[in-house]
Formats: structure tokens, C-alpha cells, sequence
């Protein structure tokens, strides 16, 4: 059985690709389609569908990874949480048990909130495909993964903030436009990077 966690197989530049194409085609839409990507983002905060959505996708990768080691590919992502294996048994339970709760009862801004969880999500495989890599451009990658996991924290505790972002961004066209490109700018060097220097990586 081999011994390293899925995430520590990542490969740099296969991250790096995906993130560049993501961030690219997130900013080029935005820049392309204001007026619908602005509603769609002041809409967004109080979206039940959407927040049942991404709480499902978050919590349901949480439990992967705590899965039990009997359940073939399920069980695949599973990992060592050191001191805290012993409350994976409880965890198992009371991951789907809040998963039903929070869906339920939560309504304020369920969807910031469960963009929050899939963001912590995210952050780790990005984290583990940079992680001892030479090239220093691969810095690209950890400065936004940290980047997610400040603003996720802060969107599970106080999403507030994101819909608050989001009427200061849209308040002024030029603004929005400068938002956009900084976005767009950061993918493409991400994707230079991840073409020029870390294949093989």
C-alpha cells in the first residue's frame, strides 16, 4: 500500500494548469459579462440552492477523508489526522448529521457560508502540489491557496464580509474592471509559469 497520501502525488504543473484555466476563464467572463456576473454575485449570498449545493460538495470531501479504510475507492483520499484518528468514528457520524441540520435550519448566507467549507477544501491539494518544488515561480500557487483559506475562514465565520466585498467591488465600473484584470493578470502568469518552468514537476 503505498504510504503517501493522494494529494502528495499532485503534480505542479497539472495544479497550476487547472488553477491558471480557472482563474482565467472566471475573470475573462467577468470582464466580458459584467452586468450578469454582478447580478449573479449579489444574488449569490443568499442562495439556498446554491448553498445546499457547495455544503454537499464540502462536506461530503470532508468525509472522505476520514473515511474508513475498508470501502475500496472510497476510501482512497482517507488520511492520517494524528492525535485525532480517535474521533473519526464520530466524525463519519456527525459529518452527514450536520450536512442535514445546517441545511435545513441555516439560511442566512448558507451559500458563503458552504463556499467557506469548499474553499478549506481546496486549499490543501494546492498547498501538498507546491509543497518542496524548486521552481520559486511555484509560489503562484501557495500565495493564493493562502489567499482561499484567509477569505474562507472568514466567509464561514462572517459571511457578511463576502456580500459587503461584493457591493464595494460592483459599486463602481472601474473598480470591477480592475478587480477583473488583477484576477485575469494572475492567471495568466500562473499559466506561463506552469508551461515555462514546471513540467516535471
Amino acid at each position: 500500500m503505498d504510504p503517501m497520501h493522494p494529494y502528495e502525488h499532485l503534480s505542479l504543473f497539472t495544479v497550476g494548469l487547472i488553477l491558471a484555466i480557472w482563474l482565467i476563464g472566471l475573470h475573462a467572463v467577468m470582464l466580458a459579462k459584467p452586468t450578469m456576473m454582478q447580478g449573479f454575485l449579489k444574488k449569490f449570498p443568499r442562495d439556498p440552492m446554491m448553498g445546499q449545493i457547495l455544503l454537499g460538495i464540502g462536506l461530503a470531501w470532508f468525509w472522505l477523508l476520514i473515511a474508513p479504510d475498508n470501502l475500496g475507492k472510497l476510501s482512497a483520499l482517507a488520511m492520517d489526522l494524528g492525535e485525532f484518528n480517535g474521533a473519526k468514528s464520530i466524525l463519519r457520524i456527525l459529518v452527514p448529521v450536520t450536512l442535514i441540520l445546517v441545511a435545513i435550519s441555516v439560511r442566512d448566507f448558507l451559500a458563503v457560508r458552504a463556499l467557506g467549507v469548499v474553499g478549506l477544501m481546496v486549499a490543501s491539494p494546492l498547498l501538498e502540489s507546491a509543497f518542496l518544488k524548486d521552481p520559486s515561480s511555484r509560489l503562484l500557487v501557495p500565495i493564493f491557496a493562502y489567499a482561499l483559506l484567509t477569505a474562507s475562514l472568514f466567509w464561514v465565520g462572517m459571511p457578511y464580509l463576502f456580500r459587503d466585498a461584493v457591493s464595494w467591488v460592483t459599486a463602481d465600473q472601474k473598480r470591477w474592471t480592475a478587480f477583473s484584470l488583477a484576477g485575469l493578470c494572475y492567471g495568466l502568469a500562473t499559466l506561463v509559469c506552469a508551461l515555462a518552468f514546471w513540467r516535471g514537476y
